[in-house]
C-alpha cells in the first residue's frame, strides 16, 4: 500500500494528477481553497493507491510525494 503525500498550499489545482490517475481516486476540493487562492487536489480514497506515482510524475510543482 502506497501513501501519498500533497503539498496542499502550493497545489494550482491543474488538475494533471487527476487526469493521470489509473484508479481515479485524485479529485480537486471544491470546498476548500489553499493559500494561494486555487481548490487543491485530494486523495479520496487511500487505500485504492496502487503506488505507480503517475500523479507525482505528471505534478509540474512537483509537490505530490508517493511512498511505497
Amino acid at each position: 500500500m502506497a501513501k501519498i503525500t500533497f503539498l496542499y498550499d502550493r497545489c494550482k489545482g491543474c488538475g494533471l494528477c487527476v487526469d493521470v490517475c489509473p484508479k481515479h481516486i485524485i479529485k480537486i476540493q471544491n470546498d476548500k481553497i489553499n493559500k494561494k487562492g486555487h481548490y487543491p487536489a485530494d486523495i479520496i480514497d487511500m487505500d485504492a493507491c496502487i503506488g505507480c506515482a503517475s500523479c507525482a510524475t505528471m505534478c509540474p510543482d512537483c509537490i505530490i510525494t508517493v511512498e511505497r
